[in-house]
């Protein structure tokens, strides 16, 4: 994963910005939210979108171990 470059950076600050009071979005991802601003790549608009993101929210963090690791076999 590599940061946004700037029109990304632009795009998903005005889509949030866009359904932030009004409706309901679904992200998910890998990355953890502590990473969210070296991902974003501007600090500025990290912290709008990740702002906008976490006012109302319902967090599920999931744990254990992946399950894309193959069976082994006995």
């Amino acid at each position: 994963m590599a940061a946004l470059d700037v029109q990304a950076r632009s795009d998903l600050l005005e889509i949030i910005d866009d359904r932030a009071a009004s409706k309901a979005t679904i992200i998910t991802s890998q990355l953890p939210i502590e990473h969210g601003h070296a991902w974003v790549g501007d600090a500025t608009i990290a912290d709008a979108v990740l702002d906008r993101l976490m006012q109302q929210n319902h967090r599920l963090t999931l744990a254990g171990e992946s399950l894309r690791q193959t069976a082994k076999t006995p």
